[in-house]
């Protein structure tokens, strides 16, 4: 049963203080207060309009009061039983209100997701959105965007490099730069300053992510992830990583609409995938078990691993992650991505099984000789003989432990022509 979200008060929205990450402090009913390290009280509104989860932006503490927040929460409702998106209300409203047409980053930024998110893939505007909210909203989200120069952005950019997150960096400084050319496009803004910033941040190392591909070591990983104690849907999500090789986006947004048990097969649509074409993945006997167990649990929701605290939404992309640090396994030991090039390896180097069949399971594009990418059914019988043969070798793997808790040698398994 989820926790219930006790009403803030006057006094707990006024003593909150500033910490080194922004908080969040509910208010009920999708109402909350985000304190930004800089000390700012921001107010959002979270809250579903056509069957999607989004985001609206009431105002900053004091101007905006606890009370008119709730007011305009009310408001919200009354819009939303009208079949009004609230987000679209408030922008007009704005834009109408807005003195000699200043506009502020946060604005423009959230006007530009909303133009932009039907191109993008299911969680991705998601995705940006907690970007913005996370490292550049706190820090100038109120300041007028025709305002900001180089050096303001770059001061942000570097506290997000400061704390070791210099990839990130990168990404927020492209993420500003497609809001500041919105703003230019739209007449808001006369440059991005963004542009200004090239070599200001230094190169990040390209690194290929951590796998183990070793067999001696899969098995001491695998009974890890059986022994796992934490959130069941994550320990099945960890449980069924090996088995299916998918990308960590890819497995944590399946939903139960996309997974036919009785033909043990996964079928992830073209929006969800990498390369915008849909794609099948068999399931192996061990994955429909680990399905079957799941489904009395999160078969209620939309998604397979929804998140710990709401249904409606799928499990974190650090979950995984997060679950291999626990258990030990450290950033530069295996990542979720690293169940692929487990199974990638393996299959080719150990299993033998044949190279095109193996990219095929991986959703890479292979070509034919006429340089046609083939459809997704390719290689199916093939695939779905691999998928269980590769199942069958990882069971082995798990349970071969000698006395000395190291996997003992043995005759490579052959795979059998396809």
């Amino acid at each position: 049963m989820p926790k219930r979200i006790l009403p803030l008060t006057d006094a707990e929205v006024k003593k909150a203080k500033a910490q080194e990450k922004p908080i969040r402090l509910y208010d009920g009913g999708g109402l909350s207060l985000i304190v930004t390290p800089a000390g700012g009280k921001l107010w959002r509104l979270k809250y579903r309009f056509e069957s999607k989860e989004r985001r609206l932006a009431l105002g900053a503490y004091p101007e905006t009061s606890l009370a008119k927040a709730r007011q305009f929460r009310e408001e919200a409702r009354r819009q939303i039983a009208q079949h009004i998106d609230p987000a679209v209300m408030r922008k007009a409203r704005n834009t109408a209100a807005a003195p000699g047409g200043v506009e502020t980053f946060e604005f423009v930024a959230h006007e530009w997701l909303e133009k932009f998110k039907h191109t993008w893939k299911s969680g991705y505007a998601e995705e940006l959105l907690s970007r913005l909210e996370r490292d550049l909203v706190p820090w100038m989200g109120q300041r007028p965007i025709s305002e900001i120069k180089p050096p303001e952005l770059l001061t942000v950019l570097r506290r997000i490099e400061s704390r070791g997150a210099l990839e990130t960096a990168h990404r927020i400084k492209t993420l500003a730069g497609q809001v500041f050319r919105y703003a230019i496009a739209t007449g808001r803004a006369e440059r991005d300053p963004s542009a200004d910033l090239k070599g200001a941040l230094p190169p990040v190392k390209v690194t290929h992510l951590a796998a183990i591909t070793d067999p001696k070591e899969v098995g001491p990983l695998l009974r890890a992830l059986d022994g796992y104690e934490g959130h069941f849907p994550t320990k099945c999500a960890l449980r069924l990583s090996p088995y299916v090789f998918a990308r960590p986006g890819e497995l944590r947004h399946m939903e139960w609409v996309e997974i036919d048990l009785g033909n043990a097969l996964w079928m992830i649509p073209a929006e969800k995938m990498k390369g915008k074409k849909s794609h099948l993945v068999p399931l192996c006997r061990q994955s429909v078990q680990i399905l079957t167990e799941l489904r009395p649990m999160t078969g209620i929701s939309k998604y397979v691993f929804p998140s710990p605290r709401t249904l409606s939404r799928p499990m974190s992309e650090n979950a995984v992650i997060a679950a291999l640090r626990r258990m030990g396994y450290e950033k530069g030991v295996m990542t979720g991505q690293g169940f692929r090039a487990m199974a990638r390896t393996i299959l080719d180097e150990v299993l033998e099984f044949p190279v095109d069949v193996i990219e095929h399971q991986l959703a890479h594009t292979v070509r034919d000789p006429l340089g046609r990418a083939y459809n997704r059914t390719t290689h199916l019988p093939a695939r779905r003989d691999m998928m269980q043969k590769w199942a069958d070798y990882l069971d082995e793997l798990k349970a071969t432990v000698s006395p000395w808790g190291a996997v003992r040698s043995r005759v490579p398994f052959v795979a059998a022509a396809s």
